[in-house]
């Protein structure tokens, strides 16, 4: 019942002026979110690599209503994307991208979506590095892949995302692994109906660890997206097991939780890549986040409570 509550409470304005002025949010945010602008993200990116850590970056900001707005999205990639260009880190800072804010919701927005997305893996082509396209419900996956197929025609290293507890995922992770894409697997924060997605976080367990040794027994390039330390041991054994050597995979964590295992991963040779969020639209990334999943609220507070 919360999840629609913390929506509306995303689109309201009268709500955004009394979140950000309570003195308890720019600590929070600042935590997840160590950015607004590519001037102060800049000094960001070149500490976690210093520290061995690699990076993704997402620009926030999803509520996007006319294709102006998906241009402006774009254009801030691009903008990142030649920040970066000089400090001539290659696949160690990559882009994550959602398609809902290059339009994928508009009028025509699939193609809107492909053909504002394609500037920004082409400048990260140029630069050495890639893009990957996150996940978002359900509805929208079928758009997402098949615009991650058309962009691995020119650019096959462009990576997208999976969500263990999707029914579909098993089928999608065999179709990926087989084709040799870097795949991202997550467990899933979309509140999604039972018709297509599991709701008990055991069966979402056991789903991510037959996904994963999916991927870990493809052509691919997987990457495990988790925080869980049971599923992060089972996702080492599982390489092991497949025979990959350690910059055969990676691990991703979100930027602000966890940075101590961050930096034991990368210390053991593992890839460790860390997933960083910036922009002046914290406000609706944020909510949003909780209107996916509002369990997302308490995991946030034990977070603040734990510092690690």
């Amino acid at each position: 019942m919360l999840g629609p509550v913390i929506l509306a409470a995303s689109r309201s304005d009268r709500m955004r002026r009394l979140v950000s002025a309570a003195p308890v949010t720019k600590p929070v945010v600042d935590r997840f979110i160590p950015g607004e602008t590519v001037d102060q993200i800049v000094p960001i990116v070149r500490e976690l690599t210093d520290q061995g850590l690699e990076l993704t970056m997402d620009v926030v900001g999803e509520d996007i209503t006319t294709p102006a707005q998906a241009e402006a999205a774009r254009d801030a990639y691009l903008e990142l994307i030649d920040r970066l260009k000089p400090l001539d880190l290659g696949t160690r800072a990559e882009m994550s991208v959602k398609l809902s804010m290059f339009g994928q919701a508009l009028d025509g927005g699939h193609e809107l979506a492909l053909a504002n997305v394609r500037p920004v893996v082409e400048a990260a082509a140029e630069i050495g590095t890639t893009v990957t396209l996150d996940a978002e419900d359900h509805t929208t996956l079928d758009s997402m892949f098949a615009i991650h197929e058309e962009l691995r025609k020119d650019f096959p290293q462009t990576g997208c995302v999976i969500q263990a507890y999707l029914f579909r995922t098993e089928a999608d992770a065999c179709r990926l692994a087989d084709s040799g894409s870097r795949v991202r697997l997550v467990k899933g924060a979309y509140k999604e109906p039972a018709e297509v997605a599991y709701q008990q976080r055991h069966e979402i367990d056991k789903a991510y660890v037959r996904i994963l040794r999916t991927l870990m027994e493809g052509e691919g390039y997987p990457m495990i997206g988790s925080h869980d330390p049971r599923l992060i041991s089972i996702g080492q054994e599982l390489a092991r097991t497949a025979g990959r050597k350690l910059d055969e995979y990676e691990f991703q964590m979100l930027y602000g939780i966890r940075g101590d295992e961050h930096l034991r991963l990368a210390a053991e040779g593992h890839r460790m890549r860390v997933y960083t969020a910036y922009g002046t639209d914290w406000y609706g990334y944020f909510m949003r986040r909780l209107a996916e999943k509002p369990a997302n609220l308490r995991f946030f507070a034990r977070s603040m409570v734990s510092k690690g």
